[in-house]
């Protein structure tokens, strides 16, 4: 099992191979052990691969880095996800340009039924911290069972973590190095902190350098984690415009607190509000109507009125929902056995009769 992780790593290493090459190796060869033994002839033959990436796959020296890797992984108790692994987080893996290894700690549940990610500047202002104080505390008074993620920067990240922390609410920081450190070290504390309820996630293996495109390159996970990413307060430019960008990429909703015409870290807001690329929301109760989320007494309500007739196909899928609370189409046809264009006429169906909810990423549950 360990040697199999080995080569996993070592794939996620590999120069100039990113996520999709490597799920396109993967597809060709069969597995991550044959990746690195088929000879470079036929990894040349790989759509994709050609001469330059095949050599690099063949380089022994990737297989030497990942050996040390698995050993720093296994000292300090270190977990990962490959993309094929079925604790792979799965709104990430609906995700194109996902990474196909995450290195995370803590305890915290990759699928709550609501994850959000709240983003922002690094020059918080009172009035965004409000905001973030008045969200997360209408999260735990609502009782929601919802994941928090952020980047764990200055500014709106950090204080999105400890607003979640205060409310008892799971937190999840998305960091641009490896997990032998932590940047900036002043949040060392709440870091901590954040193990016991929520956790530290990477893509970069240990002794990755401090990098600036390092940091806009994580955001891709901080945006494929969840259903929706909130923008704070953000100047015309800075990375949480940029999250906001990738999460509309993977259509995934994108919410902005409006802020006072003139204010520098509102202008990115109200010009995401402004280009529609992102919802106007001042609280809870708008975030509540635009992702369709109900109260367990509303849910338990409207499933206890339901006498539709079912055939047997859509009571199988039904059925499927019952047990997995949610699911991506995707999931529901390779559960069901039946091709997504079939599931995609049916769910159609089922929500006319009111039975199922489209949520944002093409993922359903039952109302």
């Amino acid at each position: 099992m360990e040697d199999n992780l080995k080569y996993k790593i070592a794939l996620s290493m590999l120069p100039g191979i990113g996520g999709i090459l490597a799920r396109n190796l993967l597809a060709y060869v069969g597995s991550v052990e044959e990746i690195f033994t088929s000879s470079q002839k036929a990894l040349m033959k790989i759509p994709g691969i050609g001469e330059l990436n095949a050599k690099r796959i063949r380089a022994a020296n990737v297989l030497e880095k990942a050996e040390k890797e698995l050993e720093y992984i296994r000292k300090h108790e270190i977990r990962t996800a490959f993309y094929t692994d079925t604790d792979y987080p799965r709104r990430l893996k609906n995700c194109i340009d996902s990474p196909i290894l995450i290195y995370y700690k803590g305890h915290f549940n990759f699928d709550e039924p609501r994850v959000i990610s709240i983003v922002g500047t690094r020059n918080a202002t009172e009035y965004g911290k409000r905001m973030i104080d008045d969200l997360v505390s209408a999260f735990a008074e609502r009782q929601y069972e919802v994941l928090i993620v952020s980047g764990l920067a200055y500014g709106i990240d950090i204080h999105a973590h400890r607003a979640a922390l205060k409310n008892n609410v799971p937190t999840v920081g998305v960091l641009a190095h490896g997990l032998e450190r932590l940047y900036p070290s002043l949040h060392r504390e709440t870091a901590i902190h954040m193990l016991e309820n929520g956790g530290l996630l990477t893509d970069f293996p240990s002794g990755t350098k401090i990098d600036p495109q390092n940091f806009l390159k994580r955001n891709r996970i901080i945006a494929g984690l969840a259903d929706a990413t909130i923008v704070v307060e953000s100047a015309v430019k800075g990375g949480a415009l940029v999250t906001a960008d990738i999460a509309s990429s993977y259509n995934r909703d994108v919410f902005a607190f409006p802020g006072r015409a003139g204010d520098v870290y509102s202008k990115g807001c109200n010009q995401l509000i402004r280009n529609n690329g992102a919802t106007l929301i001042e609280g809870i109760e708008d975030l509540e109507y635009f992702m369709g989320w109900e109260t367990t007494a509303k849910n338990k309500a409207v499933q206890s009125s339901l006498f539709v007739e079912l055939n047997a196909d859509e009571q199988r899928v039904v059925d499927l929902l019952q047990q997995e609370k949610e699911l991506f189409i995707d999931q529901i046809s390779a559960e069901v056995q039946l091709p997504v264009s079939r599931i995609s006429s049916m769910l159609l169906n089922l929500e006319f009769k009111n039975v199922v909810q489209a949520l944002p990423g093409k993922m359903y549950r039952l109302r």
